[in-house]
């Protein structure tokens, strides 16, 4: 009982020294895998972000895992991340495995309803994302869409003729 807030120097030290050379080498290993790896893209890469969090401080804090056992640990996920979005852009089969679809929730002055029940958002969250653009109603917007990073992408019109970041949205969810 008495070891629940202090154990003794030893036990300090080697936390002081773990976490700080753990932290090191993690930030040495995302700065040579890429910017992609830590990115706000998906539910995956959500995952392997908490997984790193959780390594470091497994070898911060835990006594049976060693430096190099951790260090080895972070680097599995990161390439483990590296071959998933290596194969997620080859082949679209696999990238649709790990990643979700943008889906449009407003469209041309419409609440999809249907869509916005199937995503889980209500209006209110529709309107924040408006107000935060800084649209004071949804008379001014085009288009809402639910990306696949969970953020809501909020578009005040679409310009025929020019190259759009919604086109094939809205192809493939309208026809057009």
């Amino acid at each position: 009982m008495d070891q629940i807030i202090y154990e003794n120097w030893e036990s300090t030290f080697r936390t002081v020294v773990l976490t700080v050379l753990g932290y090191l080498a993690m930030v040495f290993l995302l700065r040579i895998s890429g910017k992609r790896t830590l990115s706000k893209m998906n539910a995956f890469d959500f995952v392997v972000t908490i997984a790193l969090g959780s390594c470091l401080a497994s070898i911060s804090l835990n006594k049976n895992i060693t430096l190099v056992d951790g260090v080895l640990a972070i680097s599995l996920f990161i390439v483990m991340q590296y071959i998933f979005t290596f194969l997620s852009v080859r082949f679209k089969g696999f990238k649709s495995l790990v990643t979700s679809q943008p889906a449009i929730v407003f469209y041309q002055g419409e609440f999809l309803d249907d869509e916005m029940k199937k995503q889980r958002l209500t209006r209110e969250e529709l309107y924040s994302a408006c107000r935060l653009k800084g649209y004071a109603n949804l008379d001014q917007v085009h288009l809402i869409v639910l990306e696949s990073t969970g953020d809501l992408s909020v578009i005040e019109e679409v310009s025929s003729g020019k190259i759009s970041s919604v086109g094939n949205l809205l192809k493939s969810k309208f026809g057009y």
